[in-house]
């Protein structure tokens, strides 16, 4: 017989992932051991580019980040600076550009996401495959119709 829901019991265990990821600096650590001295907003760029496993349009970056484009161009700047990132012709449209990783970025990036994954496979390296399995729907939907009814607010 399957538990209901009680968002009530469930809340206090949001709160504590969200201290343990605050408190055991985990973002701070996997930036860390990607050996760049980014800010947290830097990483999530390449983060996202690593992820797209393609160049992208920086509207397209700003939407998959949730902020602004103009966010985004600061952000770029920096990262060009670094020789993180290169802007690119877009073979679709010669006038536009996309963003696409150097092997600089793409390197750190990789070191970013080792120690990341690295952590959370660890903490669930216990558990069945299915148990895996139905986390990691469960969370995704969690998210996504979470995020669809904070957007209802706006």
């Amino acid at each position: 017989m399957s538990e209901a829901l009680n968002p009530e019991a469930v809340l206090p265990h949001l709160m504590q992932l969200s201290t343990v990821l605050n408190r055991s600096q985990l973002v701070e650590r996997a930036m860390e051991h990607a050996g760049l001295p980014l800010d947290r907003p830097g990483m999530t760029v390449l983060i996202t580019l690593h992820l797209a496993r393609q160049p992208l349009r920086v509207g397209e970056i700003a939407a998959r980040m949730q902020v602004v484009g103009p966010h985004v161009t600061r952000l770029l700047h920096e990262l060009e600076r670094g020789g993180l990132v290169q802007r690119v012709v877009d073979p679709n449209d010669q006038r536009a550009r996309l963003i696409e990783l150097t092997g600089k970025g793409s390197a750190a990036a990789g070191r970013y996401l080792e120690a990341i994954l690295g952590w959370f496979t660890g903490a669930v390296a216990d558990w069945s495959e299915e148990d895996r399995r139905t986390f990691g729907r469960l969370l995704m939907r969690f998210v996504e119709d979470l995020q669809a009814k904070v957007a209802d607010l706006d």
